[in-house]
């Protein structure tokens, strides 16, 4: 149970991708709990600000596009402190959350410990994948940690990570699973009745496994076809992909509102990776009625086990073509669609009750 009034801040200030979209999830989910007033704040550059999941109430902030206003920025650190305190003092929270950790974190610590309010940040990886996140952020999230009062994680995996390493030995950690970003409603697989759909979409980064996927797709003994979409730098595994007849590669930033229907495009999410914390990808495939195949890594182990719309895998190519395989071969039932508003909610009353407890 909640106590009465509690007011609580969240706040992430990214501009693309999961950090916004959890943000603002996070803070629809604490707003379905009673006795809670929430305050939402994000950066003015924040793309879902734009999207038709666009927040009706946020406190907007001002923050940077590039390195270079990120320099300009800290320049004028003074006034962006000012800000922050207006925010603090005017609304009073009793407790603050970062939804994901970024550059111009620490400041907002620095005000908040300063009016005495309880931080506790949410963190995605105890280490920054290869390729993955921007400089420094390893050390910025040990500092953030030291600032933090209590730290949540979206797997074992990753409290693990950070429990068994010298930055949280003073923190206390939860492990909580991680909801599906809030989506729309999908046919089944296979009804559109044309060839199997695999998709993988994420950060095209080499430990994602993009060298294991391109090995695995020759070896699937069925028709289908096959995208390969996100961002990221060329590589020659990228190239072997799209050299690949019935693979089609699109390096591109997905918009937030695309997203939903990219989803709803594929039979199966396959998740071929090297290394993992969790999947946000897969568990927003797992709720839009998807077959997700995942290698046996990380923390996709602990997010997937004991689903029926999920096959783990070794991370070996012939492993991963045998899953799909088999997925293409007998389908298992696919479980009512998730109620992704629900599922925040219970996260939000997970985080609180967490709070409570420690």
């Amino acid at each position: 149970m909640t106590t009465s009034a509690d007011r609580i801040l969240v706040w992430q200030w990214g501009r693309r991708g999961a950090g916004p979209r959890i943000a603002v999830d996070l803070a629809d989910g604490l707003k379905r709990l009673t006795g809670t007033d929430v305050l939402l704040c994000l950066s003015d550059r924040a793309e879902i600000l734009q999207s038709r999941n666009a927040p009706d109430a946020v406190v907007k902030i001002a923050t940077y596009s590039s390195f270079r206003g990120l320099v300009a920025r800290l320049l004028t650190a003074p006034g962006f402190l000012r800000q922050l305190g207006w925010i603090v003092r005017d609304f009073r929270p009793d407790v603050a959350i970062c939804a994901m950790p970024g550059p111009l974190d620490l400041l907002m610590t620095y005000m908040l410990r300063r009016a005495g309010v309880k931080i506790m940040l949410i963190v995605h990886d105890a280490q920054p994948h290869p390729g993955d996140g921007y400089p420094l952020q390893a050390a910025l999230q040990r500092r953030l940690i030291r600032q933090a009062d209590q730290i949540v994680t979206f797997s074992r995996h990753v409290a693990n990570g950070l429990t068994t390493g010298p930055d949280a030995l003073d923190c206390p950690v939860v492990a909580l699973a991680h909801p599906p970003f809030i989506g729309g409603a999908a046919a089944p697989p296979f009804a559109h009745e044309g060839a199997p759909r695999i998709l993988m979409f994420g950060r095209l980064l080499p430990y994602k496994g993009l060298d294991l996927l391109a090995e695995a797709l020759p070896h699937v003994r069925r028709d289908f076809e096959c995208r390969v979409v996100g961002q990221g730098p060329e590589s020659p595994e990228l190239g072997r992909l799209a050299a690949l007849a019935q693979v089609r590669v699109e390096n591109r930033w997905v918009a937030e509102d695309e997203l939903p229907r990219l989803i709803a495009w594929a039979d199966i999410v396959v998740l071929p990776y090297r290394e993992a914390s969790q999947s946000g990808v897969g568990a927003m495939a797992i709720a839009s009625g998807r077959y997700v195949v995942a290698t046996r890594v990380g923390g996709l182990v602990e997010q997937f086990s004991g689903d029926a719309q999920a096959v783990l895998c070794a991370p070996e190519p012939v492993a991963i073509a045998t899953a799909l395989e088999n997925i293409l071969e007998a389908p298992p039932p696919v479980r009512p669609q998730v109620d992704s508003g629900q599922e925040w909610e219970n996260l939000a009353r997970d985080i609180l009750a967490s709070r409570e407890m420690s």
